[in-house]
Order: C-alpha cells, then structure tokens, then sequence
C-alpha cells in the first residue's frame, strides 16, 4: 500500500476544541495547528481566550461560550459551518473527597462539564462533522484504577467510556474514541497548594515505568493521533505513563 503524505498532517481540515485555552485541549490546539489545520477554540472565558490566541499561530480563531449551557452549545454549533474533528476536554477543577465527605448536590455539579457538556456538544456537533471526521474525547485512568476519594472522578470516567462506546455504534461511520490521561502537569491540580502539587507529581512520577509524570503535550499527541487514523472507533487509549501496570 502506497502512503500518502496528507495522512500524516491534519493540513485542509477544521478542529474544534472545546475547552481549548487551557491544558491539555490548548497543548492540542498547538499541536493541531502546527499539522496545518484551521483550529477553533472555545471555552467560557474571553480573556483565557484572548491570551491563548497570542500563543497559538495564526490559523487559530476562538469563541467565548458557557459549556455549562445546553442551549450555548446549540446555538454554538448551529452557527458553525461543517468541519472535521470535535475534540471536548473542558472540565473544571475536582476536589476530592471521601464518600463520607462529599456533598451530593456539589458532586453533581462536576458532571455538567465534563459529561453532560460533552454529552451536548456531540449531540450537536455530530450532524456537522464531514466524511472522514471524528469525535475525540477526555477521560482519566481513575475509572480502572481509582483511589480513595475518587468516587466522583472514577464515576465521571466511567461513564465517558461507556458513552464512547455507545457514539461509535450510533454515530457511525463517523469516529467516537476517548483519550483518558493518568497525571498530568495541568491546571487540573491547581486546587492543591503548591507543595501537595509538587510531592503529587514527584511521587506519582517516580512509581511509574517511564520515572515521570505526564505533561499536556503527551496528550495532544494522542489527540492527533485519534484524529489522523480511519480505523479505529469506540477505543479507550490510556496515556498514564504505566501507571495501570503498578
């Protein structure tokens, strides 16, 4: 089979990343548009916005939109012209706690974006992805491997696999994966002091096969590589670092 070089670059097609001002969706937003594509970013902050679009090369563009709002994302997604790959990896900051410690009603609240706002944006963002296009998700390692405090976080995971699955099937022929990272150095942590961040990182990162922990870029990799191959859908890819092996 002869390859052809357009296989390898992301050149002539259209990203939108949701949650991609920040962590690992603006990492992938770099990395998209250093492969040639047109890359739109969203996410609810117009400064965040203003300040990553300074970072990002001129193909990039952004839009302030509340992805806490179904109804944002609708009018969102009517508004824009077809385009190829979704990826979604808005989320806020998680505090963990204990069953025991964690208030039900603030839990809930966790699940609006990271599940319920991807929820939306593939509802309706899946009739304007072209031919050849896909949907590319966020997840984490906590759903196999969860620690004590972990419940919500594990919870939020697991469905995002089974949704994954679930778009692959319904979606078809258009491609539904999931990139479910271990640690990473994001602004994920950013709810911990400085000196809990440090010793999280040093310690998870010495237990790990490759002796560290993740960075965003690690990640974006694996975006571009969900969106660049044709073969493979409903796939859960775990990028820890090992971390499912110790």
């Amino acid at each position: 089979m002869k390859i052809k070089a357009n296989e390898f670059t992301l050149e002539g097609k259209t990203v939108i990343i949701l949650g991609g001002s920040s962590g690992l969706g603006f990492a992938t937003a770099e990395a998209a548009a250093y492969n040639r594509a047109k890359v739109i970013i969203v996410s609810g902050n117009q400064n965040r916005i203003n300040e990553a679009l300074k970072l990002l090369p001129e193909n990039c563009s952004g839009v302030s939109v509340d992805l806490s709002k179904e109804e944002n994302i609708k009018n969102f997604f009517d508004a824009v012209e077809n385009f190829d790959h979704l990826v979604y990896t808005a989320g806020e900051n998680l505090t963990l706690h204990t069953i025991d410690e964690t208030n039900i009603d603030e839990a809930r609240t966790f699940f609006n974006l990271r599940y319920w706002g991807a929820f939306a944006a593939v509802k309706y963002a899946s009739k304007k992805i072209k031919a050849g296009g896909s949907v590319n998700l966020t997840g984490g390692t906590a759903s196999p491997r969860p620690g004590a405090g972990w419940g919500i976080a594990a919870s939020i995971c697991a469905a995002m696999e089974g949704f994954t699955r679930a778009m692959a099937v319904e979606l078809a022929p258009v491609r539904v994966n999931l990139v479910a990272p271990g640690v990473v150095k994001t602004n994920l942590w950013n709810s911990m002091s400085e000196e809990d961040r440090n010793n999280l990182y040093t310690g998870v990162g010495e237990s790990l096969p490759v002796k560290r922990v993740g960075d965003a870029g690690d990640i974006a990799q694996t975006f571009l590589y969900t969106m660049k191959q044709q073969y493979g859908t409903g796939q859960v890819i775990y990028v820890d670092g090992g971390s499912l092996l110790v």
